[in-house]
């Protein structure tokens, strides 16, 4: 087949204008401060108010550049508003009012430089408390913050994995999505207990090539297939260019058709999946894909014209956000309390979505104040980042973008996943069995 060099270099355009940097997680410069006291009051927190930076990611002009289609997420300006009203209704943080500031951020500008200054204006001009982070994927945005002692409360589909959470600790957390390493546990699980290698001495592995993925493949994946027979080859893809990103792509499937490799999995995100397969195609390969909310199994659904129908088939996996994985038909919305809860505050303000896709941005606020909210109770006087971690960590809390947050985890509450498959007579994805712990 005729490689379609067109739909690939737009394809690269939006992988590296969108998403680039979800490869990069494990290669976060060091963040840590030293030791941070749990007394006083940290930036951003006055005797009346708590200032807290909510930022909204624009990607509707890299979906009018590249023709994907996005869920429509609403005005998140309203729904921040919506928040604090909530939340100032219900004891605010801490007895303080919380004060939220909406920031706009262009996607298809993101760069390290672009990051810097926007870490500037939170840290700096805003003085914030806390920033509510949905897209800000640079290598340098998470320590920039830690660095200038600015909670975060990360919003972001990225794989974040325990070591960064460490290294960035007390101030990076995330109300809604999973620890990395807990997750890729399971995923291994998942893939062996739905018989995904039955058969099979030789498995491809697609992952961006970062230290988080490097430690995951060394202590997770080795160890879980080795012993079963199974030789991984992994395609260690450089995202770092246009060039490199086709170039290792395409090589990955040369080289599996070669080895006649007919199983794929990912690590990562970073819509590697998707695109991999597009530019497989190209290269006369398709297989069996092992795949994951990170690699956004609805974005695949929703753009027939990118993902090969023969690419979908019998997809199986670990998902953990039912507003990325699959549609109402499959998952009533809404479900569970948390997302009953958080329903209703933006209903109460007027505001309502049409599918859970729609509210997937505005769930992730929402976790993220009530977690900003929980976390605060009785601290006072001592509303800083450390304090606050400490209280966190003890919590009760749930949340609504995910599965899970009822057990105790030190940094991600999203705790829970159910097994995804595809299902071609949807066709969509669905959810199999119930939800189960992380790392079970």
């Amino acid at each position: 087949m005729k490689p379609d060099w067109p739909l690939l270099f737009r394809v690269g355009v939006v992988l590296l204008a969108t998403t680039l940097a979800y490869t990069s997680c494990g290669a976060l410069m060091p963040g840590q401060t030293g030791p941070v006291s749990t007394g006083g009051t940290g930036p951003g927190v006055t005797a009346d108010a708590v200032k807290v930076v909510f930022i909204g990611t624009d990607l509707g002009k890299t979906a009018s550049m590249t023709g994907f289609k996005q869920p429509d997420v609403g005005k998140p300006a309203e729904q921040v508003k919506a928040l604090e009203t909530y939340v100032n209704a219900h004891g605010g943080i801490a007895g303080r009012q919380l004060q939220a500031v909406y920031r706009e951020y262009e996607a298809s500008n993101d760069s390290p430089a672009a990051e810097t200054t926007l870490c500037s204006q939170i840290t700096q001009d805003d003085k914030a408390f806390a920033v509510v982070l949905t897209g800000q994927l640079q290598s340098n945005a998470r320590p920039c913050y830690a660095q200038r002692q600015t909670l975060m409360l990360d919003a972001t589909l990225i794989a974040d994995d325990q070591a960064t959470f460490t290294r960035l600790q007390p101030y990076l957390w995330t109300a809604s999505f999973v620890e990395y390493d807990a997750f890729a546990t399971s995923f291994l699980s998942v893939l062996r207990k739905q018989k995904f290698f039955d058969g099979r001495d030789r498995a491809g592995l697609v992952a961006a090539d970062t230290p988080a993925n490097h430690a995951v493949y060394d202590d997770i994946v080795v160890p879980t297939l080795r012993p079963a027979g199974v030789t991984v080859t992994v395609s260690w893809i450089d995202t770092t260019s246009l060039s490199s990103l086709n170039t290792g792509l395409s090589q990955a499937a040369v080289n599996f058709r070669g080895k006649k490799i007919d199983r794929v999995f990912f690590l990562g995100g970073a819509r590697i999946a998707p695109f991999f397969m597009t530019a497989a195609v190209a290269q006369s390969f398709t297989a069996r894909y092992g795949i994951s909310t990170f690699d956004s199994p609805s974005f695949m659904v929703a753009n027939p014209g990118l993902i090969p129908a023969e690419a979908l088939k019998d997809m199986v996996g670990v998902g953990f956000a039912p507003g990325y994985d699959v549609p109402d038909s499959k998952l009533s919305f809404p479900d569970t309390d948390a997302e009953k809860n958080c329903q209703k505050i933006y209903a109460d303000a007027g505001i309502t979505f049409p599918e859970r896709q729609n509210a997937r941005v505005a769930f992730g606020y929402c976790d993220a104040a009530l977690l900003l909210q929980a976390g605060a109770k009785d601290l006072g006087d001592n509303l800083n980042a450390a304090a606050w971690a400490e209280n966190a960590q003890k919590a009760a809390f749930t949340t609504a973008a995910g599965f899970g947050g009822e057990t105790a985890s030190r940094f991600a509450k999203g705790t829970g996943y159910r097994v995804l498959k595809y299902d071609a007579a949807c066709p969509c994805f669905t959810y199999e069995g119930p939800v189960t712990g992380l790392g079970d």
